[in-house]
């Protein structure tokens, strides 16, 4: 149970360096055009044959180990930050105005790098690794967009697997689902169209307000009222916009929200409740409804035989009592689960430490824990030289 890769090793400095360098760089969606020109120059410099351009700035890396075998997997990082101010104030804290490394990303590109380094520098695994480093996660699903541009033809791994830093879960621990890991996370707007007219003379038109409030209160019964008790689901109404005036009822009124679940049968039910409410809702008070319901990114499911294996390599670096398999998926959102839709795979979560401070994910005081770097390193390459390629 020894990290392959040691505190404060010449690696572990070299990723520090790599990771605050990252941070103190953040780039958004897409624009990720310095940290991919960073990520591509370090694996050129490593020995690997790199592709750039998926994606728009999507780097793409593999190697070839001396063991005999053909089989070919993948591992992902993530490359993107947060449209969010940094209030941290030490040294490597966000040089760019209202972006912000807040989820990790510039941990887990680090890591990544470390194991490509590392390993290009052993080669005793089998068969290919390909280094997947994806833009765009934070909402605009590049994950699926290097997925559509064709990065499993061109790169036809058996398996891919992906790995987020997680605040509250100890250092040192890991967290291995066998099913559902993250939530499908869907968007909706809802028009309610009254008839405006005076504050004081309310029975002169159909007031939208008083139609949303009900509206609110009805999608919130979905959940507890039309979805089994064993099912999951979460319907969150987070805007709501009418009126510019204190004595005009408005004439229309949006609500805005997400919608979250982990199966599919549930996510149509949620959207077929939200229509059939909307329409009937609306119709009782004499008003017009529309709802315009986007699908967002779909559950991330892990294949269970791949978070067996693992749950196993995790264990092997920090022993078995330290990678929690019982744990309640989060309802957060994450688009490799476009990546596990194409290929069989697993994505886990190794602990950031203690989350109070600020230190929770998409928080502004938020900064990545460097002393995880090299047992995330050492994860990576422990997988690679654990698993027996097809041959």
């Amino acid at each position: 149970m020894t990290e392959l890769i040691a505190q404060e090793s010449e690696l572990h400095v070299l990723m520090r360096e790599w990771r605050r360098d990252l941070h103190a760089h953040p780039e958004t969606a897409f624009e990720e055009h310095r940290t991919a020109a960073k990520v591509a120059d370090l694996l050129q410099s490593f020995g690997l044959e790199v592709h750039t351009g998926l994606a728009e700035t999507g780097v793409v890396a593999t190697l070839t180990g001396k063991a005999a075998g053909k089989g070919m997997i993948g591992l992902r990082a993530d490359m993107d930050a947060l449209n969010l101010q940094e209030l941290n104030s030490f040294s490597h804290c966000s040089q760019h105005d209202g972006k912000m490394h807040g989820c990790g990303h510039d941990g887990h590109t680090a890591m990544l790098l470390g194991a490509a380094k590392y390993l290009a520098e052993h080669r005793d695994f089998a068969g290919t690794v390909v280094f997947i480093f994806q833009p765009a996660e934070e909402g605009k699903a590049g994950a699926r967009l290097m997925c559509e541009q064709g990065l499993f033809e061109q790169f036809p791994v058996d398996a891919v697997y992906g790995m987020h830093n997680w605040p509250g879960l100890n250092k040192g621990e890991f967290t291995v689902h066998h099913g559902p890991v993250m939530a499908a996370m869907d968007l909706f707007d809802i028009q309610i169209t009254g008839n405006g007219c005076h504050a004081g003379m309310p029975h002169m038109g159909v007031d939208p307000v008083v139609v949303a409030g009900q509206l609110i209160g009805a999608l919130q019964g979905i959940v507890s009222r039309n979805l089994s008790p064993l099912d999951s689901g979460v319907v969150s109404v987070t805007q709501m916009h009418g009126g510019d005036a204190h004595n005009i009822v408005p004439d229309s009124v949006t609500l805005s929200g997400t919608c979250r679940t982990f199966c599919e049968d549930v996510r149509a039910q949620i959207r077929q409740q939200m229509a059939n409410m909307v329409e009937n809702i609306c119709a009782a008070y004499g008003a017009t409804g529309t709802l315009d319901y986007r699908s967002g990114y779909p559950a991330t499911v892990n294949d269970p035989e791949h978070a067996a294996l693992c749950a196993d390599i995790a264990g092997s670096l920090v022993g078995k009592e330290k990678v929690h398999q019982s744990e309640p998926p989060s309802m957060g959102a994450e688009d490799f689960s476009f990546m596990l839709r194409e290929r069989p795979g697993a994505y886990i979560w190794i602990g950031n430490g203690s989350a109070e401070g600020g230190r929770g994910l998409h928080n502004p005081y938020y900064d990545f824990n460097d002393e995880i770097l090299p047992l995330g390193a050492s994860y990576w390459v422990s997988l690679v030289q654990g698993l027996q390629p097809a041959s």
